[in-house]
């Protein structure tokens, strides 16, 4: 296998910061933990299909995950492959983006129409995933992979930042609703086609053939031979699973504020500015902590920011505490993507295949997620969203003391 220079890897970091600034600015547009709540709610959603956003987010994605992995294992030319699945996002939104620009429908459909867009561009994700996956160990070099991701994801967040202050100008100018989001989802679609085309210009350290041509029968023997003799990547699953449980008060936290403060739905851009800024230093601070002391222990960093996120939404007192929940939030977020991520690079070792171990995880992790938001909906009616949050709490407390106990940092090849 060629080397990948250290010219290479900081030519691609330089590529790949901004590909996540457009990717961050258009995001901010149609951010699941912000924005798209308000969005539904204004359009007349019930709560509990407004509360499962990000976790209906996180099935969908799973699901093309396998399928990705399983079609994706004999890619010849992976430059080619990541720009052909990231084309696949852009109908869906899209699609919303000019219905809601140009048509605006109104009534009970028309919630309906978007979450439908939704779907198709949750699914979309999950080809991609994969095969990302797969671009960016090839793009990096792997003793500075954590920080390659910690930067990137900075320019993600400065990205984010510009775009949560257009969301605000954007959400406050005369365009009415729901034209106005229209329109920012409209500028999603451009943000993610021009960070679409960026990937041309990466350089990679293999070219042609990536691995020996491995047959459908070698694939699903793999999967079994992971989950039966890595007792390690099990205990990983296993705090995964309990870690999920924060996915329902993701999307429930910025309409709990709002039913609570009842701030202008035009604040959603300052607060997606504020948790994309700390989504930046979380991405930065876990990927050095990750190449420094362990990605394991990037992920107990990463948790301990979420759980505190979900502690000031309980006790929150006034928008000065929202905001606080949005700061923590983008930490959490933050530092789980370059840890998460460089943890799945390490179980498979240089020589394995990451896709694997990426559609794995989110496979296994998505009927845990989707009885978590069928669970969340139907008894936040009953018994509130504090109740809900409290519930959550304690499970992912549980997820996190597994994280510490049961799981070894895997020890990377090379």
């Amino acid at each position: 296998m060629a080397r990948l220079s250290l010219s290479d890897h900081r030519h691609n970091l330089a590529l790949n910061v901004f590909h996540e600034s457009t990717w961050g600015f258009g995001i901010a547009f149609h951010d699941s933990a912000t924005i798209l709540p308000l969005f539904l709610i204004q359009l007349g959603a019930p709560l509990g299909v407004v509360g499962s956003l990000a976790g209906l987010f996180a099935v969908l994605f799973s699901f093309p995950q396998l399928i990705s992995a399983l079609l994706g294992r004999n890619i010849r030319n992976i430059k080619a492959a990541t720009v052909g699945v990231h084309i696949l996002i852009w109908p869906p939104i899209f699609i919303a983006g000019f219905t809601f620009a140009f048509i605006a429908p109104a009534g009970p459909s028309a919630w309906i129409f978007y979450y439908i867009c939704f779907i198709f561009y949750a699914l979309s994700i999950g080809f991609v995933l994969p095969i990302w996956g797969t671009f960016i160990r090839e793009v990096t070099k792997r003793k500075n992979r954590g920080t390659f991701l910690g930067i990137s994801f900075v320019g993600n967040s400065i990205g984010g930042f510009a775009g949560g202050l257009a969301v605000k100008s954007l959400l406050t100018s005369r365009i009415p609703f729901p034209n106005n989001f229209g329109w920012g989802f409209l500028i999603t679609f451009a943000s993610i086609a021009v960070g679409t085309l960026v990937f041309l210009g990466y350089r990679l350290r293999t070219k042609g053939k990536l691995k020996p041509h491995r047959s459908v029968h070698a694939f699903f023997a793999e999967l079994k031979q992971i989950l039966t003799q890595n007792k390690n990547f099990r205990a990983y699953l296993v705090s995964r699973i309990f870690l999920t449980a924060q996915m329902p008060a993701i999307s429930l936290y910025a309409v709990h504020a709002q039913m609570k403060f009842n701030f202008d739905i035009s604040e959603a851009g300052l607060l997606t500015s504020a948790k994309v800024v700390a989504f930046g230093f979380g991405s930065f601070l876990g990927g050095k902590i990750g190449d420094r002391a362990g990605h394991k222990t990037g992920m107990v960093f990463a948790s301990f920011c979420s759980l505190s996120a979900l502690i000031i939404a309980l006790f929150s007192q006034s928008m000065l505490w929202v905001y606080g929940i949005f700061i923590f939030l983008g930490l959490g977020q933050g530092a789980f993507m370059p840890c998460a991520l460089s943890l799945i690079y390490d179980f498979a070792g240089e020589k394995g295949d990451n896709k694997i171990y990426m559609a794995l995880i989110d496979s296994i992790l998505a009927p845990f997620v989707l009885l978590g938001i069928i669970l969340s909906g139907a008894l936040a009616t009953f018994y509130g969203i504090e109740k809900i949050f409290i519930t959550i709490g304690l499970i992912f407390t549980v997820g996190i003391i597994i994280l510490i106990v049961k799981v070894r940092d895997p020890q990377p090849e090379g």
